[in-house]
């Protein structure tokens, strides 16, 4: 009997002790679980900064690192990192752009996710599905030359096109703007959540089990093998698509003696014999309801201990409720925390701010709500907001109301305040120009026949830069500050004004009756600027503007020819004297225009002198495209203008001006004379370039010299008339077909070369072809554009192709974007190619050292 009483002693012991493992492991998991969680929701906020920007900046991806302090809660975070897909020839690829923080991070801007196949994975999974996924352990490129094992893993979610969700995979895919990662080492992220406690007390080893083989992720105690007998914890734990399996084994394999003290044997051998029946009778008695007592008190310690335990832990509130009282019977720490201790005596109805919820919630009947944001009382008048999900339970055998609701007030703040800045301008507080645009489109989509027009102004200070230069820029900021208050003042509720840059500004007003009414408008404006005096640091400024007026009549016009517009009204009141109103007219476009086209002629006039003109190349490739790089035919030679800033100007912009003044011949000579002088020092193959082709305008090959000067050139600078090749366009060519034959010919003579550029833009004829010595004919690149798309675009190149081979001259397609088009081409016969997509211009290697 007292062995048989020292053995059930055992028992409970061990069966305490059982317990006591499973409550400990048990926490454990619901700590990892919770800080997977709590990464997950630090991941969302920073998907929420991308949502409600579609311009989010580097500056402020770095302030939401700043903001978060994300390092407070993971010490084991490596980085949070935005990677942008790019799409290249080879398919998709995601480079990482920002990284916070960089010290130490350095390697992981520019990395190309491909390179981590298993990150990869992990992105691609976060894309398909639109929610968070955990990737496979992997070796981070900070960790490149350490001797540490791969534990590193990132946990994604990926940033979409702004627009509604997408609901499918093809859309995901198709919409998807890049991804954002937070990355960890693996062991410090699982050490810092366990309970130190469990560490002391069981080996625990973690693998990952979603394919195959399975991955060993953490392990406390790597030199000891864990038995496969005694007591084992085993638990698997799902999240962002990647299976845990946990297993907890007791670090010592047995379990402490019973204390002699403690035990029944020195009881069992003082007992008399002829007590033993008694005594075996009254023990077992007792122990019989011990043991019930005790199984039915531990099942419920337990339920309720690993509820509390596991709700405690969640860092979202969580509360139970009665349905037919609504009192709150439950709360968990977060939400003790929050809402106060005294929460407890409270109902949950009379928590929420929004009548309508409140009457939803009470009554037998109610089930709750769905998924909403909701503001919650703290008392004393304070408030937040949550988003907040309450269903209806059974426990017990009783119903209860669930809420689950998780503190969105700094989320909602960050994106109020991201609208905010996304819409106004910083120094005025005013619309800025995205926001402005965006009003006078809406504007515009409500003009009609029955509407009242609106009217459109464009307000540019007068000699604000005097006040720059003399006073300095904080100077200038203060008045447009001040000016900002002044003219808000003159302007109803409903108008809308706006900065659009440096001291421009722009007003939107609706419902005006007519003309006269918006001209009221715009001198009220003028008159209250014309009237202010700007004082700062014992100097006065008196100030004035100059205004544009715009009538909005019509909505068939586009946002930007209404800005235009008001530009060139604006400009005309500066012409006429500054410091007045001016209503547009179709005549200022035509003297903005030639105002503008004289200004460039004057700086072309320079513009050799000043070393303004710059050339670039573009290659041709020979159809079928070089196997090895270098395996270039040869290029063209493009014209270039570099403006004071040093940004390079394209043809279309400084052109027109020179062909009205008359200055096309003078910079046509210096770019052929520029270009011979440097031939062997256009191209990195140096000698090695085949064919240049040289543009020459209709009033360069009307200039009976210039064939003389080419050739000249050509001698004097030791240049093979046979690698040169001089283009001129369809519309040149037949302005003055005998002229133009003549320059051909002469140039043909010396062995240049001669192709027709653009042809299909102008007259299109083929009969004039036979008549012209060619030898390279050049398609207009809006057929070769549009030719898989277009049948009329395929039929017109085959068309010239054929007719180009017939005449015995070579076929050259521009404009080529894809290698599609390079394939349909080559089908076709064209010869060569060339197009931004196989290269793009470059400048001269001799004027890259400028």
């Amino acid at each position: 009997m007292t062995l048989a009483l020292h053995d059930q002693q055992a028992r409970r012991q061990q069966a305490e002790t059982t317990f006591m493992r499973n409550e400990l492991a048990g926490k454990g998991c619901a700590a990892l679980q919770a800080k997977l969680l709590s990464a997950e929701a630090l991941l969302r906020a920073a998907q929420t900064l991308f949502l409600a920007s579609d311009e989010v900046t580097a500056a402020e991806f770095g302030s939401f690192y700043l903001n978060m302090r994300p390092r407070e809660r993971f010490p084991g975070l490596l980085a949070l990192a935005y990677a942008q897909r790019e799409g290249r020839p080879d398919g998709d690829h995601y480079v990482t752009r920002w990284v916070d923080p960089l010290p130490g991070n350095e390697a992981v801007v520019g990395l190309d996710v491909s390179a981590q196949p298993r990150n990869l994975a992990g992105l691609l999974a976060s894309r398909d599905s639109d929610r968070v996924a955990l990737s496979a352990p992997f070796r981070p490129v900070q960790q490149a030359l350490s001797s540490a094992p791969d534990d590193g893993i990132t946990m994604r979610l990926p940033i979409f096109s702004a627009g509604t969700p997408p609901a499918t995979v093809a859309e995901r895919r198709q919409r998807m703007r890049g991804s954002i990662a937070l990355s960890f080492r693996l062991g410090s992220l699982i050490s810092d959540a366990l309970p130190t406690e469990l560490e002391r007390e069981l080996h625990l080893r973690i693998t990952d089990v979603t394919g195959l083989p399975a991955l060993t992720l953490f392990d406390s105690q790597p030199a000891m093998a864990m038995p496969s007998h005694g007591y084992r914890f085993e638990q698997r734990l799902v999240h962002g698509g990647r299976v845990w399996q946990i297993v907890m084994v007791p670090q010592d394999a047995g379990l402490a003696p019973i204390a002699w003290s403690e035990s029944v044997l020195p009881a069992g051998l003082l007992v008399s014999v002829l007590l033993a029946m008694l005594v075996f009778s009254v023990v077992s008695t007792r122990q019989r309801a011990l043991d019930l007592g005790w199984q039915m008190s531990r099942r419920y310690r337990e339920s309720e201990k690993r509820f509390r335990a596991l709700n405690d832990l969640l860092p979202v509130l969580v509360l139970l409720a009665d349905v037919d009282s609504g009192r709150i019977t439950y709360a968990n720490q977060a939400a003790r925390d929050r809402l106060g201790a005294q929460i407890g005596e409270r109902d949950m109805p009379d928590l929420f701010e929004d009548q309508d919820l409140c009457g939803r919630l009470r009554g037998p009947d109610t089930r709750g709500c769905g998924r909403l944001e909701a503001q919650l009382h703290l008392g004393a008048g304070a408030s937040f907001w949550a988003s907040v999900a309450i269903s209806r339970v059974v426990l017990s055998g009783h119903d209860k109301l669930l809420m689950v609701a998780n503190d969105i007030s700094e989320q909602r703040q960050l994106t109020e305040l991201l609208s905010h800045q996304a819409s106004h301008d910083a120094l005025t507080e005013l619309y800025n120009r995205r926001e402005f645009e965006r009003r006078l489109q809406a504007a515009l989509a409500l003009t009609d026949s029955d509407t009242s027009p609106a009217v459109l102004l464009y307000l540019d200070l007068d000699q604000f830069k005097l006040i720059n230069d003399t006073s300095g820029h904080l100077a200038g900021d203060q008045l447009l500050a001040q000016l900002a208050i002044v003219m808000r003042k003159q302007l109803a509720g409903a108008d809308v004004l706006a900065r659009l840059g440096g001291d421009e500004f722009g007003v939107l007003v609706a419902d005006v009756a007519d003309r006269a009414a918006a001209g009221q408008v715009a001198e009220r404006l003028r008159l209250c600027i014309d009237g202010y005096v700007f004082i700062w640091e014992q100097c006065s400024y008196t100030i004035s503007a100059s205004i544009g007026c715009v009538m909005i009549e019509r909505p068939d016009i586009l946002v930007k020819d209404l800005l235009t517009q008001a530009d060139a009204a604006c400009y005309m009141a500066k012409e006429l004297g500054r410091n007045r109103v001016h209503f547009y007219s179709e005549r200022d476009d035509e003297t903005m225009r030639r105002h503008g086209e004289m200004e460039w002629a004057n700086r072309l006039r320079w513009a050799i002198d000043e070393h303004r003109l710059v050339l670039m190349y573009q290659e041709i490739w020979p159809l079928p495209l070089p196997l090895v790089a270098g395996g270039h035919a040869g290029i063209e030679v493009l014209l270039r203008f570099r403006d004071e800033s040093g940004q390079l100007m394209v043809p279309g912009v400084f052109m027109p001006a020179a062909e009205r003044y008359g200055l096309m011949p003078v910079v046509d000579r210096w770019v052929v004379e520029t270009t011979l002088a440097n031939f062997n020092r256009l191209h990195p193959t140096g000698a090695n370039l085949g064919m240049v082709a040289i543009n020459l305008s209709g009033a360069s090959v009307e200039d009976v010299a210039l064939a003389g000067l080419i050739i000249g050139w050509l001698q004097h600078y030791q240049v093979d008339p046979s690698r040169v090749c001089f283009e001129i366009t369809e519309t040149v060519a037949v302005r003055n077909l005998s002229q133009v034959v003549r320059f051909m010919e002469q140039l043909r003579t010396a062995g240049c070369r001669i192709a027709l550029d653009d042809f299909g833009a102008g007259m299109s004829s083929f009969t004039y072809l036979k008549n012209l010595p060619l030898d390279i004919i050049k398609i207009d690149g809006s057929f070769v554009r549009d030719m898989l798309t277009d049948p009329v675009s395929h039929l017109m190149v085959r068309a010239v192709t054929d007719i180009g081979h017939r005449l015995g001259l070579e076929v050259v397609a521009e404009w080529v974007t894809d290698l599609e088009t390079v394939q349909a081409l080559m089908e076709l016969g064209v010869n060569r190619v060339q197009g931004f997509s196989l290269h793009h211009p470059e400048l001269a290697v001799f004027q890259r050292g400028g």
